[in-house]
C-alpha cells in the first residue's frame, strides 16, 4: 500500500490529479474538502460550523478534521493506498495523521507538492468558481485570504516531510497530463 499526500495551495490541481491517480492505481481518494462539503450539504453540526469558517477563508479546526479522517481510515482496510487531498494542512494535523497511521499500522509513503505561483492560483480558482458556484471560489478577497492562510500555516508542512525524507515536488504549470505523468513517475520510483 502506498499512502500519498497531495500537497499544494488551493487551486493547484490536487483534486484533478487525485482523480487521475484513483483511476490509474485504484487508490482511495480521501478529500477533507469533499468530506466537509458533505457535512455542510447535510447541515450537520460540523457542517454548519465549517461553512461559517470556510466562507471567511479560514481553516476548519484540526480536531474536527482529524476525527473525520480517523473514522475514514479505520474503515479502509483493504486498498492499494490512499490519496490524501487537503489533509494535513498544519504541522499539528501532520502529527495527528502520523498517530492515526501508526494506530492502524500504516504509514505515509510520500508527500507530492504541486507547485503553482499565486497569480495562476487566483486565475484558476476564479475560473473554477464560475463552474462550481462555490461562494469561496468567487470572491477575490476570500481567495487571497485562503492563499495567505496556506502560505502562513500550511506551506511549512514541506519541512515536516522533508525531515522524514518523504517530500517530493512537481511543477504545477502545464497540461494536466504532463503534471500527471510527473506525479506517476514519483510514485513508481518510490
Amino acid at each position: 500500500m502506498k499512502h500519498i499526500l497531495l500537497f499544494g495551495p488551493p487551486g493547484a490541481g490536487k483534486g484533478t490529479q487525485a482523480q487521475l491517480l484513483v483511476d490509474k492505481y485504484k487508490f482511495i481518494h480521501l478529500s477533507t474538502g469533499d468530506m466537509l462539503r458533505d457535512e455542510i450539504k447535510r447541515s450537520t453540526e460540523i457542517g454548519l460550523k465549517a461553512k461559517k469558517i470556510i466562507d471567511s477563508g479560514q481553516l476548519v479546526p484540526d480536531e474536527v478534521v482529524a476525527e473525520m479522517v480517523r473514522l475514514r481510515i479505520k474503515n479502509m482496510k483493504d486498498n492499494t493506498g490512499i490519496i490524501f487531498d487537503g489533509f494535513p494542512r498544519t504541522v499539528a494535523q501532520a502529527c495527528k495523521l502520523d498517530e492515526i497511521m501508526n494506530d492502524e499500522k500504516q504509514e505515509i509513503a510520500m508527500m507530492i507538492a504541486i507547485d503553482v505561483h499565486d497569480e495562476e492560483i487566483i486565475k484558476r480558482i476564479l475560473e473554477r468558481g464560475k463552474i462550481s458556484q462555490r461562494s469561496d471560489d468567487r470572491d477575490i478577497n476570500t481567495i487571497k485570504n485562503r492563499i495567505d492562510t496556506y502560505n502562513q500555516q500550511t506551506a511549512i508542512l514541506a519541512d515536516y516531510y522533508k525531515q522524514q525524507k518523504k517530500f517530493k515536488s512537481v511543477d504545477g504549470i502545464g497540461s494536466i497530463e504532463d503534471i500527471f505523468q510527473k506525479i506517476c513517475k514519483l510514485i513508481e520510483e518510490a
